[in-house]
Protein backbone atom coordinates (compact mmCIF):
# COMPACT_ATOMS: atom_id res chain seq x y z
CA UNK A 1 0.00 0.00 0.00
CA UNK A 2 1.11 3.57 -0.70
CA UNK A 3 0.50 5.88 2.11
CA UNK A 4 0.37 9.34 1.19
CA UNK A 5 -0.46 11.18 4.39
CA UNK A 6 0.22 10.87 8.07
CA UNK A 7 -1.75 12.53 10.60
CA UNK A 8 0.01 12.48 13.79
CA UNK A 9 -0.78 13.14 17.77
CA UNK A 10 1.83 15.38 19.06
CA UNK A 11 2.61 15.52 22.71
CA UNK A 12 3.57 11.95 24.21
CA UNK A 13 3.37 11.09 20.42
CA UNK A 14 5.58 13.50 18.05
CA UNK A 15 7.31 15.48 20.22
CA UNK A 16 9.84 14.65 23.58
CA UNK A 17 8.17 14.63 26.90
CA UNK A 18 9.62 18.05 27.54
CA UNK A 19 8.11 19.26 24.29
CA UNK A 20 11.17 18.99 22.12
CA UNK A 21 11.63 17.31 18.71
CA UNK A 22 13.82 14.14 18.17
CA UNK A 23 16.39 15.19 15.64
CA UNK A 24 15.55 11.92 13.42
CA UNK A 25 11.96 12.99 13.65
CA UNK A 26 12.86 16.17 11.79
CA UNK A 27 14.94 14.64 9.17
CA UNK A 28 12.30 11.90 8.15
CA UNK A 29 9.43 14.54 8.12
CA UNK A 30 11.88 16.46 6.01
CA UNK A 31 12.60 13.72 3.85
CA UNK A 32 8.89 12.64 3.23
CA UNK A 33 7.54 15.69 2.59
CA UNK A 34 10.21 16.58 -0.26
CA UNK A 35 8.53 13.57 -2.02
CA UNK A 36 5.37 14.97 -2.02
CA UNK A 37 4.18 13.00 1.35
CA UNK A 38 1.74 14.89 3.66
CA UNK A 39 2.83 15.07 7.50
CA UNK A 40 0.39 16.77 9.07
CA UNK A 41 0.17 17.13 13.25
CA UNK A 42 -3.25 16.41 14.79
CA UNK A 43 -3.18 17.98 18.10
CA UNK A 44 -5.76 18.87 21.06
CA UNK A 45 -3.62 22.31 21.01
CA UNK A 46 -4.12 25.54 19.15
CA UNK A 47 -2.47 25.61 15.66
CA UNK A 48 -1.00 28.86 16.58
CA UNK A 49 0.88 27.19 19.54
CA UNK A 50 2.35 24.69 17.00
CA UNK A 51 4.19 27.43 14.38
CA UNK A 52 7.48 26.97 15.90
CA UNK A 53 7.40 23.33 15.71
CA UNK A 54 6.20 24.35 11.78
CA UNK A 55 9.59 26.07 11.53
CA UNK A 56 11.76 23.17 12.93
CA UNK A 57 10.06 20.97 9.58
CA UNK A 58 10.21 23.45 7.58
CA UNK A 59 6.76 23.22 7.20
CA UNK A 60 5.69 26.91 8.47
CA UNK A 61 3.63 29.51 6.47
CA UNK A 62 3.57 26.66 3.34
CA UNK A 63 0.76 26.44 0.69
CA UNK A 64 0.02 22.74 0.28
CA UNK A 65 0.64 21.83 4.49
CA UNK A 66 -1.28 21.38 6.90
CA UNK A 67 -2.71 21.12 10.75
CA UNK A 68 -5.56 19.59 12.36
CA UNK A 69 -6.53 21.46 15.85
CA UNK A 70 -8.93 21.57 18.81
CA UNK A 71 -9.19 17.63 18.26
CA UNK A 72 -10.58 18.06 14.74
CA UNK A 73 -12.43 21.58 15.60
CA UNK A 74 -10.55 23.14 13.26
CA UNK A 75 -8.13 22.34 9.83
CA UNK A 76 -5.84 25.14 8.99
CA UNK A 77 -3.24 25.29 5.70
CA UNK A 78 -0.39 26.88 7.01
CA UNK A 79 0.08 29.46 4.27
CA UNK A 80 -1.00 32.22 6.24
CA UNK A 81 -2.77 30.09 9.21
CA UNK A 82 -5.79 30.19 6.32
CA UNK A 83 -8.92 28.14 8.36
CA UNK A 84 -10.38 25.72 6.01
CA UNK A 85 -12.96 24.00 7.80
CA UNK A 86 -14.10 24.66 11.40
CA UNK A 87 -16.87 22.21 13.43
CA UNK A 88 -17.34 24.94 16.15
CA UNK A 89 -19.14 24.45 19.62
CA UNK A 90 -22.23 26.45 20.58
CA UNK A 91 -21.98 28.83 23.23
CA UNK A 92 -24.36 28.38 25.42
CA UNK A 93 -22.80 24.40 25.35
CA UNK A 94 -19.50 25.79 26.39
CA UNK A 95 -20.84 27.43 29.07
CA UNK A 96 -22.60 24.52 30.57
CA UNK A 97 -19.51 22.44 30.18
CA UNK A 98 -17.45 24.86 32.31
CA UNK A 99 -20.12 25.15 35.27
CA UNK A 100 -20.81 21.26 35.45
CA UNK A 101 -17.02 20.02 35.29
CA UNK A 102 -15.88 22.71 38.10
CA UNK A 103 -16.37 20.73 40.75
CA UNK A 104 -13.75 22.02 43.19
CA UNK A 105 -11.22 24.46 43.36
CA UNK A 106 -8.30 22.69 42.46
CA UNK A 107 -9.52 22.39 38.51
CA UNK A 108 -8.98 24.07 35.96
CA UNK A 109 -10.42 25.27 32.99
CA UNK A 110 -9.34 25.84 29.42
CA UNK A 111 -11.82 27.53 27.19
CA UNK A 112 -10.46 27.26 22.98
CA UNK A 113 -11.61 29.69 20.79
CA UNK A 114 -10.43 29.72 17.17
CA UNK A 115 -7.32 32.13 18.10
CA UNK A 116 -7.47 32.32 22.19
CA UNK A 117 -7.06 29.89 24.45
CA UNK A 118 -8.66 31.33 28.01
CA UNK A 119 -7.64 29.58 31.69
CA UNK A 120 -9.65 29.68 34.51
CA UNK A 121 -8.36 28.84 37.92
CA UNK A 122 -4.57 27.66 36.36
CA UNK A 123 -2.89 25.74 38.59
CA UNK A 124 0.89 25.70 38.89
CA UNK A 125 1.30 22.36 37.46
CA UNK A 126 -0.31 22.96 34.04
CA UNK A 127 1.09 26.16 34.09
CA UNK A 128 4.67 24.59 33.48
CA UNK A 129 3.48 22.17 31.02
CA UNK A 130 2.38 24.99 29.22
CA UNK A 131 5.24 26.65 28.90
CA UNK A 132 6.96 23.29 27.40
CA UNK A 133 4.69 23.47 24.46
CA UNK A 134 4.77 27.17 24.00
CA UNK A 135 0.94 27.80 24.64
CA UNK A 136 0.16 31.76 25.61
CA UNK A 137 -3.08 32.24 27.26
CA UNK A 138 -5.48 34.82 28.63
CA UNK A 139 -5.94 34.01 32.56
CA UNK A 140 -9.36 34.52 33.72
CA UNK A 141 -10.29 36.15 37.03
CA UNK A 142 -13.59 35.31 37.43
CA UNK A 143 -16.09 32.72 36.30
CA UNK A 144 -17.95 34.94 34.28
CA UNK A 145 -18.39 34.15 30.96
CA UNK A 146 -20.40 36.62 29.55
CA UNK A 147 -17.43 37.64 27.27
CA UNK A 148 -17.93 34.43 24.83
CA UNK A 149 -21.19 36.25 23.55
CA UNK A 150 -19.19 38.28 21.04
CA UNK A 151 -15.75 36.15 21.60
CA UNK A 152 -14.62 34.11 18.39
CA UNK A 153 -16.44 30.50 17.63
CA UNK A 154 -15.52 27.89 20.35
CA UNK A 155 -13.70 25.30 19.54
CA UNK A 156 -13.46 23.03 22.73
CA UNK A 157 -13.85 23.36 26.55
CA UNK A 158 -11.09 20.94 29.07
CA UNK A 159 -10.50 20.65 32.19
CA UNK A 160 -6.95 19.98 34.31
CA UNK A 161 -6.34 17.60 37.13
CA UNK A 162 -3.63 15.70 38.06
CA UNK A 163 -6.07 12.66 39.96
CA UNK A 164 -7.67 10.41 36.89
CA UNK A 165 -10.10 9.68 39.35
CA UNK A 166 -10.98 13.27 39.85
CA UNK A 167 -11.16 13.71 35.80
CA UNK A 168 -13.32 10.93 35.81
CA UNK A 169 -15.96 12.86 38.13
CA UNK A 170 -15.54 15.48 36.19
CA UNK A 171 -16.61 13.56 32.70
CA UNK A 172 -19.50 11.90 34.42
CA UNK A 173 -20.81 15.37 36.12
CA UNK A 174 -20.38 17.12 32.60
CA UNK A 175 -21.80 14.05 31.24
CA UNK A 176 -25.33 14.44 33.72
CA UNK A 177 -25.27 18.03 33.06
CA UNK A 178 -25.16 18.11 28.95
CA UNK A 179 -25.88 14.61 27.89
CA UNK A 180 -23.45 12.55 26.49
CA UNK A 181 -25.65 13.00 22.57
CA UNK A 182 -23.88 16.52 22.82
CA UNK A 183 -20.58 15.71 23.27
CA UNK A 184 -17.46 14.02 22.44
CA UNK A 185 -15.52 13.05 25.69
CA UNK A 186 -11.55 12.47 25.75
CA UNK A 187 -8.84 12.36 27.94
CA UNK A 188 -5.18 13.22 27.23
CA UNK A 189 -1.37 13.90 28.57
CA UNK A 190 -2.72 11.96 31.85
CA UNK A 191 -3.84 15.43 32.84
CA UNK A 192 -6.78 16.77 30.95
CA UNK A 193 -10.44 15.78 30.18
CA UNK A 194 -11.64 17.29 26.69
CA UNK A 195 -15.52 18.36 25.24
CA UNK A 196 -15.59 18.34 21.85
CA UNK A 197 -18.99 19.03 19.80
CA UNK A 198 -20.40 16.02 19.28
CA UNK A 199 -19.10 14.06 15.97
CA UNK A 200 -16.11 16.55 16.44
CA UNK A 201 -12.22 14.38 16.59
CA UNK A 202 -9.70 13.98 15.51
CA UNK A 203 -10.43 10.87 13.05
CA UNK A 204 -13.40 12.35 11.33
CA UNK A 205 -11.31 15.85 10.83
CA UNK A 206 -8.71 13.09 9.26
CA UNK A 207 -11.02 11.93 6.17
CA UNK A 208 -12.48 15.22 5.88
CA UNK A 209 -8.87 16.72 4.89
CA UNK A 210 -8.01 13.50 3.23
CA UNK A 211 -10.75 14.42 1.05
CA UNK A 212 -10.33 17.52 0.12
CA UNK A 213 -6.55 16.44 -0.97
CA UNK A 214 -7.71 13.51 -3.21
CA UNK A 215 -6.40 11.51 -0.26
CA UNK A 216 -8.42 7.74 0.59
CA UNK A 217 -9.28 6.13 3.59
CA UNK A 218 -6.95 4.07 2.91
CA UNK A 219 -3.99 5.75 1.84
CA UNK A 220 -4.02 7.51 5.25
CA UNK A 221 -1.59 6.51 8.22
CA UNK A 222 -2.59 8.04 12.22
CA UNK A 223 -0.72 7.60 15.20
CA UNK A 224 -1.13 8.95 18.80
CA UNK A 225 -1.09 7.38 22.48
CA UNK A 226 -4.15 8.20 24.25
CA UNK A 227 -7.86 8.48 24.14
CA UNK A 228 -8.72 11.19 22.05
CA UNK A 229 -6.88 9.69 19.37
CA UNK A 230 -8.52 6.70 19.43
CA UNK A 231 -11.21 7.86 16.70
CA UNK A 232 -8.16 8.90 14.27
CA UNK A 233 -6.57 5.42 14.81
CA UNK A 234 -9.75 3.44 14.03
CA UNK A 235 -10.64 5.97 10.59
CA UNK A 236 -7.33 5.49 9.26
CA UNK A 237 -5.89 2.99 6.79
CA UNK A 238 -3.19 2.56 9.16
CA UNK A 239 -3.75 2.83 12.86
CA UNK A 240 -0.79 2.91 14.71
CA UNK A 241 0.36 3.49 18.39
CA UNK A 242 3.61 4.50 19.55
CA UNK A 243 4.66 1.72 22.86
CA UNK A 244 3.65 4.33 25.55
CA UNK A 245 0.34 4.46 24.48
CA UNK A 246 -2.11 3.09 27.11
CA UNK A 247 -3.47 -0.25 26.60
CA UNK A 248 -6.37 0.87 24.55
CA UNK A 249 -4.54 2.64 21.95
CA UNK A 250 -1.94 -0.03 21.47
CA UNK A 251 -5.36 -2.89 21.19
CA UNK A 252 -7.31 -0.70 18.22
CA UNK A 253 -3.98 -0.16 16.85
CA UNK A 254 -2.56 -2.62 13.82
CA UNK A 255 1.00 -1.48 13.85
CA UNK A 256 2.54 -0.55 17.68
CA UNK A 257 6.25 1.00 17.61
CA UNK A 258 9.31 -0.43 18.71
CA UNK A 259 10.28 3.25 20.05
CA UNK A 260 8.55 5.42 22.70
CA UNK A 261 8.00 9.12 21.88
CA UNK A 262 11.46 10.17 23.32
CA UNK A 263 13.59 7.66 20.55
CA UNK A 264 11.70 9.08 17.44
CA UNK A 265 8.92 6.60 17.18
CA UNK A 266 7.81 8.68 14.14
CA UNK A 267 10.94 8.33 12.28
CA UNK A 268 10.59 4.36 12.87
CA UNK A 269 7.35 4.91 11.48
CA UNK A 270 8.21 7.10 8.18
CA UNK A 271 10.98 5.13 7.51
CA UNK A 272 8.95 1.52 7.46
CA UNK A 273 6.00 2.72 5.18
CA UNK A 274 6.95 5.63 3.73
CA UNK A 275 10.74 6.08 2.88
CA UNK A 276 11.19 2.13 2.76
CA UNK A 277 14.37 2.23 4.64
CA UNK A 278 16.29 4.43 1.55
Amino acid sequence: MTYKMLVSDLDETFLNDDGTIHEENVQMVKRAVAQGFKFVPNTGRSFESVQEMLKKLDLYNQAGQYVISFNGSAIVENKNNRVIATQDMPISLAKQIFAAGLINDAVDVHIYTLNQLFIYNVSDSDKKYLETRGATYENLRSDDLSFLDTAQPIMKVIFEHPDMQVRHQIHDAVIASVGADQVEATYSSDRYVEFNFKGVDKGTASLLLGEKLGITQDEIMAIGDNNNDLKMIQAAGLGISVVNGIPAIKEAADVVTARTNNEGAIAEVLNQFVLMGE
